[in-house]
């Protein structure tokens, strides 16, 4: 098997962690996979990978053949893509995960921009509230918002994401207008429990002394965006969410900004990339696209 290909396979096996997930994204064999391996470690002489019944991890040298492996395969599949484009322009399939709301409501209406700018590429878009797995996904990035994990990935900052305080005029008439945090004794929040991790964030301002928290008394409790803002305009209570959310809403009458001078935190928004060997230049083109779409429409300016 010729060295190149030996070496993508050893390194999916070592992204995956797994023989059987590196073959599934391979399209090959399992036995394939275990083959190449193999083959590799004897032309190496060296043992590459410990195996054990559960998992798969690269021994010292494999870990030092492993970044070496990345360096020269995004060299090689850049050259490959500067000859490849030059002849033909930007072309091939993209894999993008995003957030439900804002893949429905900001970039699948704006998507005819960027397939009309590019002809010859095709996006499959994820949208969902799930955490997807770049790698075991296949895909080539995603976006994220809120903290990050320090998972290894590839990172682009690309802005804030501003939230602001909402409750209905029905919620308003019955409870009062809080005009600060120390107000909110006697008010009601919608809590919104994180779909991964279950927890529930306490109500958070932005004050003097930096971020502030404090509990707010709620009947209610969801774990869904939709169902976050059902609540508020049901009039269950008080919501903090981001701007672009609620826009409409605010628009039409239907929810008010209260408390404008005591926000939460602005949330960062990050794009992540597995890492340089997929930086092929439709994954620039998209990344850089859905940037300039994210800056004009929904992050801080």
């Amino acid at each position: 098997m010729d060295r190149i290909d030996l070496f993508r396979i050893f390194v999916r096996v070592v992204d995956s962690s797994s023989f059987t997930r590196a073959a599934n994204m391979l399209g090959m064999p399992r036995p394939s996979v275990s083959a190449a391996i193999k083959e590799l470690e004897t032309r190496m002489g060296a043992r590459l990978l410990h195996r054990t019944t559960r998992k798969v991890a690269p021994t010292q040298d494999g870990l030092a053949l492993y970044e070496r492996c990345l360096r020269l395969l995004s060299d090689f599949e850049e050259t490959e893509s500067l000859f490849r484009q030059a002849a033909a322009g930007p072309a091939g399939r993209l894999r993008v995960d995003l957030p439900g709301r804002i893949g429905r409501l900001i970039v699948a209406p704006a998507l005819a921009e960027f397939l009309d700018l590019y002809p010859e590429i095709d996006v499959d878009l994820g949208v969902t509230d799930r955490t997807a797995d770049l790698v075991e996904d296949s895909l080539d990035c995603v976006l994220r918002v809120g903290p990050l994990s320090d998972s290894g990935l590839i990172a682009r900052a690309i802005g804030e994401l501003p939230l602001i305080n909402v409750a209905s005029p029905a919620y308003l008439a019955r409870y009062g207008v809080p005009r600060s945090p120390q107000e909110l004794d006697g008010h009601l929040a919608v809590n919104y429990a994180s779909p991964s991790t279950g927890r529930v964030e306490p109500w958070e301002w932005v004050g003097q002394a930096g971020v502030q928290t404090r509990p707010v008394r709620s009947r209610v409790v969801v774990n869904g965006a939709e169902a976050y803002i059902a609540c508020c305009l049901a009039g269950f209570g008080l919501i903090q969410i981001p701007a672009y959310d609620v826009k409409s809403h605010i628009a039409a009458g239907e929810l008010v900004e209260v408390m404008p001078d005591y926000r939460a935190a602005p949330m960062p928004m990050t794009l992540l990339f597995p890492h340089r060997r997929h930086f092929s230049r439709r994954v620039q083109l998209f990344a850089d696209w859905l940037e300039t779409l994210l800056k004009r429409e929904v992050l801080i300016r």
